[in-house]
């Protein structure tokens, strides 16, 4: 319970740090770590303009510099990005350093899409 309760602290601080919010964001997601080329596979759960959260019990450490590919069923982003923080056995905070210009028109179409389904849905 009391590694919830610190999560959950790290969350809302992380939250007040952010430039934009995140929103609720389902799609699947590869991380390599470009030091070691660890390579996983993982779920994204929420997205943000500059950076997502990646649940895996699998998170890299602190400070990792990682390449990012976020898909889902239409379309692909790639991304490079350090993991800001992380949550043992839960998952990871993954900042983005440098999204490819080809790559923002379908970024910005999801959270677009986001903002919608979050507006819908109450939240």
């Amino acid at each position: 319970m009391h590694e919830a309760n610190e999560a959950q602290m790290e969350s809302k601080a992380g939250a007040e740090r952010r430039r934009v919010p995140r929103f609720p964001f389902v799609a699947s997601a590869q991380v390599v770590d470009t030091k070691t080329k660890t390579e996983l596979n993982a779920r994204i759960s929420e997205l943000s303009l500059y950076g997502c959260y990646v649940d895996t019990i699998h998170a890299l450490p602190k400070g990792a510099s990682v390449f990012i590919k976020i898909f889902t069923s239409d379309d692909f982003i790639e991304a490079n990005g350090m993991v800001s923080y992380v949550h043992p056995n839960l998952g990871m905070g993954i900042a983005f350093f440098n999204v490819n210009a080809s790559f923002l028109p379908i970024l910005q179409v999801w959270l677009r899409r986001a903002m919608r389904e979050m507006k819908v849905s109450g939240e």
